[in-house]
């Protein structure tokens, strides 16, 4: 993903066929915490299955189209230029949708942590992730364990 520095004014990466998009906003040392993104979902697509951080914040701000948020309380509809807060833990967890005909576009704005732990609850997985090296695996820390179906 490259780096821009406007949100309307957004230079995508070729269309990979999954009908999202995004683009990182100013590049930032590999240590910074605050990042940011600007997002569009084609009709009919989500941002990836609903998840939560243990140890991220993230922040999402609508710049066009009314996509479909859900959260531990349920799902709605969001307007153009809402907000919405995810903090870390169960209660953070969330997932934009594209229930319209139209594109929507975002902005995620998240407070990494690093280490961080990501849970997929529909998925059953939970992924364990750091920008700092794994001497097992040669760069970044990257593991996606599967849960046990049976202890769910």
């Amino acid at each position: 993903m490259q780096f821009g520095d406007n949100v309307f004014s957004v230079d995508w990466a070729p269309d990979d066929g999954s009908g999202v998009r995004g683009q990182r906003l100013l590049e930032r040392p590999p240590l910074a915490r605050l990042r940011a993104a600007v997002w569009e979902l084609e009709p009919g697509q989500a941002s990836g299955p609903y998840h939560l951080h243990h140890g991220t914040e993230e922040l999402l701000i609508v710049l066009r189209g009314r996509p479909t948020l859900r959260t531990p309380d349920g799902e709605r509809e969001l307007e153009e230029g809402s907000c919405a807060y995810f903090e870390p833990g169960p209660v953070g967890g969330h997932r934009v949708i594209n229930n319209t005909a139209q594109p929507v576009r975002y902005v995620m704005v998240a407070s990494h942590t690093t280490p961080d732990v990501i849970e997929y609850p529909d998925e059953g997985k939970i992924i364990s992730w750091a920008v700092t090296e794994s001497p097992q695996q040669g760069g970044p820390l990257f593991v996606v364990h599967e849960l046990d179906e049976s202890k769910r």
